[in-house]
Parts: C-alpha cells; sequence; structure tokens
C-alpha cells in the first residue's frame, strides 16, 4: 500500500489475518504487521528496504526516513507498534501508534481526535435533551406556556390519590373550640347518653328548678310622690347644745 494520506481516516477500521494469530510473538509481530493487506502499512518505509537486503533491525538507526518499531509487548495479548520519522540516529518524532489486541490491529487516536469525539458526544446529547424537552413543551395564548407529560399523567390516574396530612392546631385553636363547646353544651344539654358503644341510648331525666316569681315593679306614674313644700321664710337652724346629764330628782316635801 502506498503512503497514508492524512485525510484518510483509518480510526474506524480493523485488519487481522487469523492464520498469524497462534504463532504471534515479539520476534515475529513486525513481519505479521507488514503483511501486504494490512492498510496501516506504509510501504516506503525503512522496514521494507532492510527486508529487501536482509539486514537486522539493528541498521535502522542508522537510516532517515519512516520506520516501524515494537514498542510494547505483553504477551500473548498486547502488542505496541510505533510509526515514526527517524532524522539522526538519536531523534525521531513520533507520527502514530497501532495496538494489536488478540492479532486485531487498530491506530490509536489522537488526541485532537478522542477531543472531538468526546465534545461530539456531548453535543449530540445535549441537542437531543433539548429536543425532548421541547415535545413536551405546551403553549396557549390565554394559559401561557405549560409541560404536558403523558408518562406523569398515566402515573397519576394509576396511583392512589393520598390524603393530606392535617396541620395541628394551636393552643388557642383548641382552647377557643372547647369554650364553644362547653357554652352549646349548657345551652343544650342531652336528652340521651349511651354508656357503653352499640347499647341502646337511655333518656336523661333532666330536673326543672322552680320558677321564682318576678316582684311586679310600678312604673313610674303610680308611684307615690309627695309636693314640694311651699316656699317660706328660712328657719333658723336648731342650735345644738352640748350632752348635759339629766338633773337629779329631789324628794318632795310632805
Amino acid at each position: 500500500m502506498a503512503s497514508v494520506d492524512l485525510r484518510d481516516n483509518l480510526l474506524g477500521i480493523s485488519w487481522v489475518d487469523s492464520g498469524w494469530v497462534p504463532i504471534l510473538n515479539p520476534s515475529n509481530v513486525l513481519e505479521y504487521f507488514s503483511e501486504r493487506s494490512n492498510p496501516f502499512y506504509d510501504r516506503t518505509c525503512n522496514n521494507e528496504v532492510v527486508k529487501m537486503q536482509r539486514l537486522t533491525l539493528d541498521h535502522l538507526n542508522q537510516m532517515v526516513g519512516v520506520e516501524y518499531i515494537l514498542l510494547h509487548a505483553q504477551e500473548p495479548i498486547l502488542y505496541i507498534i510505533r510509526k515514526q520519522q527517524r532524522q539522526s540516529p538519536t531523534q525521531v518524532i513520533p507520527l502514530a501508534d497501532f495496538y494489536i489486541i488478540a492479532g486485531v490491529v487498530y491506530q490509536a487516536p489522537d488526541l485532537g481526535s478522542v477531543i472531538s469525539s468526546r465534545v461530539l458526544s456531548a453535543v449530540h446529547g445535549i441537542q437531543s435533551a433539548f429536543d425532548e424537552a421541547m415535545s413536551f413543551c405546551r403553549y396557549h395564548p390565554s394559559k401561557g406556556y405549560w409541560w404536558h407529560f403523558k408518562e406523569q399523567e398515566e402515573k397519576e390516574r394509576v396511583k392512589p390519590k393520598s390524603k393530606r396530612k392535617e396541620e395541628p392546631s394551636s393552643l388557642f385553636q383548641r382552647q377557643r373550640v372547647d369554650t364553644l363547646l362547653l357554652d352549646l353544651r349548657n345551652k343544650f344539654p342531652p336528652t340521651f347518653y349511651q354508656s357503653k358503644p352499640g347499647e341502646k341510648p337511655v333518656p336523661v331525666e333532666v330536673k326543672k328548678e322552680p320558677e321564682v316569681p318576678v316582684e311586679t315593679v310600678k312604673p313610674p306614674e303610680e308611684r307615690e310622690t309627695k309636693p314640694p313644700a311651699p316656699p317660706g321664710p328660712a328657719r333658723p337652724a336648731p342650735q345644738t347644745t352640748p350632752n348635759k346629764p339629766p338633773p337629779e330628782k329631789r324628794a318632795r316635801l310632805q
């Protein structure tokens, strides 16, 4: 295969050769990766030159250009191969990483692709949430906006209506009610009483108190009125004398 065009998206494909899977090991994994049917392999790399000249892989350090190396091996399941640009025996630039899991080759995504995928997934989820929310929105010129959920209506129909919990009364309310009940009981005493639940009510004997006769009060016209005394000369005020003992009785002379 020719050099891979940067416009080609290889992140969504994979490659495997089932004939190599049972015999894969660190010594032949690069040879397995260089198969002609592998779309991730560049035929113009230095590995092909070394292979054609029947040299060892150690000669790659003396060459300049694109090469593939085994970066990590975890037998027998995982192998990581790196594609890099060699500029000198001590300087290389990584281009891409490929990992082989159970014989299947994948290209590892770069950081930009990972961020782009996460952002796209988040935007898709947010857009789906807005679309679903707007499907429950209703509007009427006289009522305005409101939410209409069909599932909520079905749950309310099936769910039994729960009784509202009564709020406790205050001390003032209890005292006031007791006073009113006592007043009504005094005005309208019970005529029947029931000692035990289920028994027949028994009439209550009410003792009538004798009525007290009400004194007749004469109207003010019938009351005796004394005529006022005629006007006359002013009488002198009686003189008050000091209290003296009574005179002694003397015996009569015969």
